[in-house]
């Protein structure tokens, strides 16, 4: 999969999963808005992405791995509340962000080799 394509993916998957855990919740906490804004945001790198601009490229694979690593709390949160739905959705923002993250690698370790 082209990492833009990937990329744009993860960034709606972020959007609409963080946004209906935040208002769904019965105490929604502002912190889960950061896959929504880390969301958004790769949704406006994603015209760089796809224009192969490496600066760009490199913003959001470092967003990227920041937001799969900073999911790790709400999964183990969701999993200690025993909340079968809230292990679903941090579990498909998990996978949508592991799949863009190898995207992007995949794509560096081509155009690395393509140079030599």
């Amino acid at each position: 999969m082209k990492p833009y394509i990937a990329s744009l993916l993860n960034a709606l998957v972020l959007i609409s999963l963080g946004a209906w855990s935040y208002f769904s919740s019965e105490s929604p906490s502002i912190t889960a808005l950061i896959p929504v804004i880390i969301g958004v945001i790769l949704l406006f790198l994603n015209k760089g992405i796809k224009k192969e601009n490496k600066v760009i490229a490199h913003i959001a694979v470092l967003l990227t791995l920041v937001i799969l690593i900073g999911l790790y709390k709400p999964f183990m949160g969701a999993i200690h509340r025993e909340s079968t739905i809230g292990v679903v959705r941090v579990s498909i923002m998990i996978l949508f962000t592991l799949i863009a993250f190898l995207s992007f690698i995949k794509s560096f370790i081509n155009a690395r080799k393509s140079k030599s």
